[in-house]
């Protein structure tokens, strides 16, 4: 079971986390900053203990709705960029909210009180993400890869890379070509 923690924004709020999941004897995966995902079922006794100690705390667990919409906002944003051939024209976070049927203002409120980021942040990291795929496992230049993923010149990605990664393109570049035996793609249709 996966629960979604607001306000849930550094290493204390994850130790005091962790320690309440102690405390109620529950197996747990700490994913992310404002995710943990419970490994066992969940009473509903233990869920509302649970509840209670982290509003006591200063976070509060989504309820169901709010935790799906949120679901539904990280999958959108994943499909999109890294199973898609061609990333949306225009406004991403509109796109995003169109797609998952909510208003943009209240997708973007939520994502950043769970996530502790904003929606493009998240995009900009995931985009980045698939830049490394591309260049470790296509044969995609940067050119066509700052295409490929709607930025708007090649400058403009390799600022974002740097900003992002602290390394140039060329610099992680050279750093494929190193190790030389990276490990390989599956082929399609195997």
């Amino acid at each position: 079971m996966v629960l979604y923690i607001k306000y849930m924004v550094g290493l204390r709020c994850k130790m005091m986390v962790k320690l309440e999941l102690k405390e109620l004897r529950l197996q747990y995966v700490i994913v992310d900053i404002g995710t943990i995902e419970i490994l066992e079922s969940i009473s509903p006794r233990q869920l509302l203990q649970l509840k209670e100690k982290l509003l006591d705390n200063g976070m509060e667990v989504l309820d169901t709705h709010n935790a799906k919409l949120l679901e539904k906002i990280i999958e959108a944003i994943i499909d999109v960029i890294h199973f898609s051939e061609k990333l949306p024209a225009g406004n991403f976070e509109e796109y995003i909210s169109e797609r998952v049927g909510a208003d943009l203002a209240a997708i973007s409120g939520l994502f950043n009180e769970v996530k502790c980021m904003t929606i493009k942040q998240f995009i900009n990291a995931n985009k980045i993400e698939k830049v490394k795929e591309l260049l470790l496992y296509n044969h995609d230049t940067i050119k066509e890869i700052a295409a490929k993923l709607n930025y708007p010149s090649v400058a403009y990605l390799k600022a974002e890379f740097k900003k992002t990664t602290g390394l140039s393109l060329t610099f992680f570049k050279r750093l494929k070509k190193k190790k030389g035996a990276l490990p390989q793609a599956p082929a399609t249709g195997e």
